[in-house]
């Protein structure tokens, strides 16, 4: 009894029209870019040129 049930599970679960067709695929919406990350972005370039400044200064020291 147990055999047809599990059977017939199974052919219910392959039938149904919710497993047959997938939704389409919708890309992701990047969402714009904000002050606040612009302001990050001057600040850590800023550091970075301050940084390589600074390793030149040494380098030329020696």
């Amino acid at each position: 009894m147990r055999l047809p049930l599990c059977l017939a599970a199974i052919l219910a679960a392959t039938l149904s029209p919710a497993t047959a067709f997938a939704e389409a695929f919708q890309r992701p919406i990047p969402e714009p870019q904000t002050a606040q990350a612009e302001i990050s972005y001057f600040a850590a370039s800023v550091l970075l040129l301050m940084a390589l400044i600074g390793v030149q200064w040494l380098i030329s020291r020696r």
